[in-house]
């Protein structure tokens, strides 16, 4: 299934530093309308910054070097069916708690194995009062420095296969899995799929739910009779708002990923006006250091195989919504932040998921590991914690030390 894994350090050739930073001195910008703020998209002064940051006072070297101490990373080669074998980027890093639970953190599209940052020594610190975990965070296919498959229709069956067969090569016959963004669709498949007798549970900070319908006249009916909460009425808006004006990426990156891939490959203030927008958009107020911002960005500019190959997920999985399978019967988490992209009623989720714990929080948005690491990793230890239903679910490992 796999060979054996190699460990990784991040070394970028000095060549492509020096061909970004020539990018960079070439770069164009577009004008911009009189106080047009954040209306028309990412502004230009910020945009213009950003640029000049990283063009004259970054040191990608600095952050490369915290990178390759803070986390332990590796590559192994996973067998895909179908699709030949992809080499894999991850982070591995073990708790000290001898029967910690083995996690796999699943990430999405705009983020990468760096969501694991914070949450890391969180997750895997070992004590007698919360459970502790042994955490996987791995680049999925065409993000990061795993490498990207090379034939269509690589879509979500194949994305969870190489998720589960990681952390089967790792020695985790077992596991629990927490992610958001596609994470949280691809560990939802590997729920449905793997649950039970491999996949004992899984946490999303992005929990997705259909609507009641009248093929289920009671639910149906409780739906129509219930009046919404505060809450569900700040969620429904916060939905409608991102539907109506924060889709065109989704649109774009869905259909013609390709024409789109040019621009992120080629220009680098493309690509850093393309997500900056979505870091702070999808945020609750979370203050971006401008190192922060440059670094996620680099991180996408120096990827194995381009920024292009992270947005052909959207081409593959648009067409797998209605392939998610039945809906798993494992253990389920879920944490609502306020300002996610999407956020249905919780009573949705619960009618067709085992939901053993139940989150919400006044703060926080779509990248929930970064903004509010904390709160994020209290809710997974209390999932798995003493007197909760998940609780041993993965045999032989109460995750305490």
């Amino acid at each position: 299934m796999s060979s054996s894994e190699s460990p990784f350090q991040i070394n970028v050739p000095d060549e492509k530093l020096a061909t970004l930073h020539a990018k960079l001195e070439l770069a164009t910008f577009p004008d911009e309308l009189e106080d047009a703020g954040w209306k028309y998209g990412a502004p230009l002064a910020d945009i213009k910054r950003l640029t000049e940051r990283w063009r004259n006072e970054y040191d990608w070297r600095k952050h490369e070097k915290e990178l390759n101490q803070e986390l332990p990373m590796f590559t192994r080669d996973i067998d895909v069916d179908g699709f030949g074998t992809l080499n894999i980027h991850y982070v591995h890093k073990k708790s000290e708690a001898v029967d910690a639970i083995p996690l796999l953190f699943c990430h999405g599209w705009p983020g990468g194995f760096l969501e694991v940052r914070k949450i890391l020594p969180l997750l895997t610190a070992s004590s007698p009062e919360h459970p502790s975990f042994h955490v996987v965070a791995l680049s999925l296919p065409g993000f990061g420095f795993s490498e990207a498959p090379h034939t269509q229709g690589f879509a979500l069956d194949q994305y969870a296969e190489v998720a589960h067969k990681l952390m089967l090569a790792l020695g985790y016959n077992e596991y629990v899995t927490q992610g958001g963004d596609w994470g949280g669709l691809i560990t939802r498949k590997m729920a449905s799929v793997y649950g039970g007798k491999y996949h004992k549970a899984w946490h999303t900070n992005m929990p997705i739910a259909e609507p009641p319908s009248w093929k289920s006249p009671l639910s149906f009916l409780s739906f129509l009779l219930t009046p919404w909460s505060a809450e569900e009425k700040a969620g429904i808006e916060r939905t409608a708002l991102f539907h109506s004006k924060g889709r065109g990426y989704f649109e774009e990156q869905s259909t013609q990923p390709q024409t789109l891939g040019y621009s992120l490959a080629d220009t680098p203030v493309g690509l850093l006006g393309w997500i900056y927008e979505k870091l702070v958009c999808w945020t609750d107020n979370y203050q971006w250091s401008d190192d922060e911002v440059l670094t996620w960005i680099s991180l996408y500019w120096f990827s194995r195989a381009g920024p292009a190959a992270s947005v052909r997920i959207y081409f593959e999985l648009a067409g797998s919504f209605e392939d998610l399978g039945p809906y798993p019967t494992i253990p389920m988490g879920a944490s609502y932040f306020p300002k996610e992209l999407v956020i249905l009623p919780a009573a949705w989720l619960r009618r067709s998921n085992k939901v053993v714990l139940e989150s919400h929080h006044k703060t926080g948005g779509h990248f929930a590991a970064t903004e509010r690491p904390e709160e994020l990793v209290q809710d997974v230890r209390k999932m798995f914690a003493k007197g909760s239903p998940a609780f041993g679910i993965v045999p032989g490992r109460s995750g305490y030390a």
